[in-house]
């Protein structure tokens, strides 16, 4: 009977688990249909990439480059570590050039990041997970592969070792890391948050080698003379601590035939020379001490060129175009300190800083001022609002997050000053701010609150070519009544001064970065969260109105929405004025000994000199027989 009853009721139950199977198939078509994935060879933020599969090399490099000599730079200061990713220590120059990332972007496009240590790459539409496919030919220098399983321990110890405000950020986007096979990785997002920028951002983080530093017992959060292991052309040659450091290129570099390498990393060596000052550094390249000069000095440049070896062509004095986004070159306000609350107090500082005088005195006339935390970009904010902008904005008015005259006043821009160094327009209006901000002038003729503290602001300066520019600040400051002074620190106090935990400082310069197309790195940069931890937000910026707009531009789903969103949030940065533009120059004001070629043609994004230029040997050689060369 039993027998009987099972056979009967079988066909039934195979029914029902075929029925049942058929509706599962189905409903996983769907859902295979509604969730779309993308394989392809790069990613871009919005549109098609330039690059097709089988490109061979990018638009801007000669792919008969020759490989060959030494490019040399100099920089200021010292260091004491290999790692770049702590604060604690001071890292080297281009500590970070052995690391390379599964994605790497161009110098001639904006958005777009193409595979390096991966074949593909896979992710559905809505961006809420990455699949990376590595290479199976990528080797650390030492000849071990790389595998899912370096990425995961990259990322991991990022998250619970690396700077501070980068784990403050990551830890609210991923939601886990898997290696589904030795070569491929998936990266998961976190439901409910932006999902546009996170495929590009986990495949930007730098690689390295796991086993090696297990085997060294590296600690990325420590200092250290022992760098972690790259897959990169580039691995630590030699160093003298604190004087220079030298990057070997590797000629066993797995990557020397890929389309991204085509052409680049030319040089066999790169060496960085440490100067204690501007002066010495100057002096240094006209001794031939180093080879390759980018001269950010307009007095060096207007009149320091004048020396042997550029009159007998030596040394190539050059200005090359450049499409680069204006620097965020500032003099910062600590908003930590309860003087500089208050924005009036703020805008009348920075009132007092003329940059018209300074350009034509100081600077020969070379540079522009910088308008806007997206200045020289179609991101910037002109005028006033467009609607779309005004859209945006009203929430934050309706709020009382911002003031309601954003809505219809013009973009804040940077004050023009006459051309004496002290403008008396600029003064009387800064003194009308500070008496309302409750910074009266006292019979001594300097500034005191109810408190009856003075009104000083320090500027914390480790430049001494900036000397000259600050000074007169200064004295436009103290005749405003502010007590203001200047303290000269060296780099070690300087960064021991302006990072985190102590942020001990009035005002400093610092640069207030942004990308074209700007992402999660705004809350590293401007984000409350990050304001009392990192030393991108030196400024601790903690702002709402700014906090809101980020999550508009993270949340952009087009090209038109990020423009107009990345627009208000530049009127709003720029309201709360929490920094004062400087300067930036829109050509590359080059100096380098005539070893040196590079491709006709540059990309707008980048110079490029230690990546696609080449060295000459022949050139080299005549340079070095007729002595202008060591």
């Amino acid at each position: 009977m039993q027998a009987k009853t099972a056979r009967a009721v079988q066909p039934m139950t195979a029914g029902l688990i075929g029925g049942a199977l058929i509706m599962a198939l189905a409903a996983f078509a769907t859902a295979a249909r509604a969730e779309t994935v993308i394989t392809a060879h790069g990613i871009s933020t919005f549109g098609e990439l330039n690059l097709a599969p089988d490109f061979k090399h990018l638009a801007y490099v000669n792919p008969n480059a020759p490989k060959g000599g030494e490019i040399s730079q100099w920089t200021s200061g010292g260091f004491d570590s290999m790692n770049p990713y702590s604060i604690k220590g001071r890292a080297a120059a281009l500590a970070s050039a052995p690391y390379e990332s599964i994605l790497e972007g161009t110098d001639d496009e904006v958005g777009a990041a193409y595979c390096l240590l991966c074949s593909t790459l896979e992710y559905p539409e809505d961006r809420s997970w990455v699949i990376f496919n590595l290479r199976d030919d990528v080797k650390f220098s030492d000849g071990t592969p790389l595998t899912a399983e370096d990425v995961i321990f990259s990322y991991e110890t990022f998250l619970t070792k690396g700077l501070t405000d980068f784990r403050t950020i990551f830890a609210t986007k991923v939601e886990k890391v898997e290696a589904l096979d030795p070569m491929r990785v998936k990266f998961t997002f976190k439901p409910g948050i932006p999902t546009r920028d996170l495929p590009q951002d986990v495949g930007g983080l730098p690689i390295m080698s796991k086993a090696h530093a297990i085997a060294n017992n590296l600690d990325m959060a420590e200092s250290s003379l022992t760098p972690f292991l790259g897959s990169g052309p580039y691995a630590l040659g030699s160093m003298r601590i604190g004087q220079s450091v030298t990057y070997k290129r590797n000629p066993d570099y797995w990557g020397i035939n890929h389309p991204m390498r085509v052409g680049t990393n030319n040089f066999d060596t790169i060496r960085i020379e440490y100067f204690a000052d501007y002066d010495a550094a100057f002096v240094g390249f006209v001794g031939g001490t180093y080879t390759f000069r980018n001269e950010a000095s307009s007095i060096k440049w207007a009149t320091g060129y004048d020396f042997p070896a550029v009159l007998n062509g030596g040394v190539i004095k050059a200005e090359l175009p450049s499409g680069a986004k204006s620097t965020g070159q500032s003099f910062i306000f600590n908003l930590r300190r309860e003087k500089f609350q208050d924005s009036r107090v703020r805008e009348a500082i920075g009132l007092m800083f003329n940059f018209e005088w300074s350009d034509e005195t100081l600077f020969y006339g070379i540079y522009d001022r910088i308008p806007s935390y997206w200045g020289n970009s179609f991101m910037e904010a002109k005028g006033v609002p467009s609607p779309a902008e005004a859209a945006l904005l009203q929430p934050l008015v309706d709020d009382g997050l911002i003031g309601a005259s954003l809505l219809t006043n013009e973009a804040i821009m940077p004050p023009v000053s006459g051309a004496r160094q002290l403008d008396r327009g600029n003064l009387r209006r800064a003194s009308a701010l500070l008496d309302a901000a409750g910074w009266p002038v006292g019979a001594d003729g300097m500034r005191r609150n109810a408190k009856n503290e003075l009104l000083r602001v320090e500027f914390l300066n480790d430049s001494a070519s900036f000397d000259r520019v600050i000074n007169p600040f200064v004295e436009n400051l103290r005749s405003l009544g502010v007590d203001a002074v200047m303290t000269r620190v060296d780099n070690a106090q300087m960064e021991d001064r302006t990072r985190p935990p102590n942020y001990d400082f009035d005002m400093t310069n610092h640069f207030a970065q942004t990308s074209i197309f700007s992402g999660t790195e705004l809350k590293q940069y401007y984000g409350s969260e990050t304001a009392d931890v990192s030393s991108f937000n030196a400024m601790g910026l903690k702002s709402p109105a700014v906090d809101r707009m980020i999550e508009v531009v993270l949340a952009a789903d087009s090209l038109e929405t990020l423009t107009t969103a990345t627009m208000a949030l530049d009127r709003v940065m720029r309201a709360e004025r929490f920094a004062i533009f400087q300067w930036y120059k829109g050509t590359h004001t080059i100096a380098y000994y005539d070893i040196f070629e590079h491709p006709e043609n540059l990309p707008p994004y980048a110079l490029g000199e230690m990546s696609f230029w080449w060295y000459n040997a022949e050139k080299a050689a005549a340079l070095k027989a007729s002595g202008v060369l060591k």
